[in-house]
């Protein structure tokens, strides 16, 4: 799979919204700069762990006075839900990091040089501070204006990875880092949107939720982060994630609505 050559989109799309929630969306970007993709192996050059077309499946919320923050340069680049100091999210299994080397099969990313601490840090200040300055400004805005904001912080990812996890995952993965992130209440009236959808659904299992979710949940202070990891089986043929089928999403978006209305509907 090559990706088709692209025009250089600016860092992020923001939309502004007036309600309580906010849609984070930091892995649906497929840019990579020529400069970097010159360096990088045919897999890495086909940006295989995107999250396809996540960014189409919360279209709706344009009707719903939602703010959405959606990034549009590949995670290859940079991992905006890593913390730009490094370090794990899962201690002792597989991941990727900031500047992933190699995809979530273990592939090499890089056939050239693989960035630098030097090229790390210029990557961190172009792509990873404006995305999470972004974030954060709109999180300010509307706990001003609700006293409380509600952040979901949108993924998907392949139904089976066995370097990552065993077996395969439920259809829909919420997490609130162990309920540290978000208010166990809201979670469970999230998760319960989902109920006789016919999707499976767990929380707080394989995917606790990433830096997003653990940096700006506070729960105390009324910001209230829950991750959603949606396995790309719910809405694409995995073997050609980058075509997207709106007829084949219909059934999750429909979902992802009751999703959004527990999240603007709570107190």
């Amino acid at each position: 799979m090559t990706m088709p050559s692209q025009a250089k989109p600016p860092i992020f799309h923001l939309r502004e919204g007036g309600s309580r929630l906010l849609v984070s969306i930091p892995h649906a970007g497929t840019y990579v700069s020529p400069m970097i993709r010159d360096r990088l192996t045919p897999v890495g050059q086909a940006v295989i762990d995107t999250d396809w077309h996540v960014d189409k499946l919360y279209g709706f919320l344009a009707e719903l006075d939602v703010t959405v923050l959606v990034a549009t340069h590949s995670r290859t680049v940079a991992d905006l839900n890593r913390s730009s100091a490094g370090g794990l999210l899962y201690p002792g299994q597989a991941e990727t990091g900031l500047c992933p080397l190699e995809s979530f099969d273990g592939a090499p990313l890089y056939a050239g040089e693989p960035p630098d601490a030097a090229e790390i840090a210029q990557r961190i200040e172009m792509f990873w501070q404006p995305y999470h300055a972004a974030l954060a400004a709109q999180i300010a805005r509307l706990k001003a204006l609700h006293g409380a904001v509600h952040v979901l912080d949108g993924h998907s990812i392949r139904g089976e990875v066995p370097r990552l996890f065993a077996g395969s995952l439920p259809d829909l993965n919420f997490g609130t880092n162990d309920n540290t992130s978000c208010d166990p209440a809201l979670a469970a009236r999230v998760v319960g949107a989902a109920e006789g959808s016919g999707f499976s659904r767990i929380l707080n299992g394989r995917f606790k939720g990433g830096y997003i979710t653990r940096h700006y949940g506070a729960p105390a202070d009324g910001v209230h982060v829950i991750q959603l990891e949606l396995a790309q089986r719910t809405y694409l043929h995995e073997d050609r994630p980058e075509i997207f089928d709106p007829a084949r999403a219909t059934r999750l978006v429909a979902v992802l609505r009751d999703v959004a209305g527990a999240l603007l509907r709570a107190a």
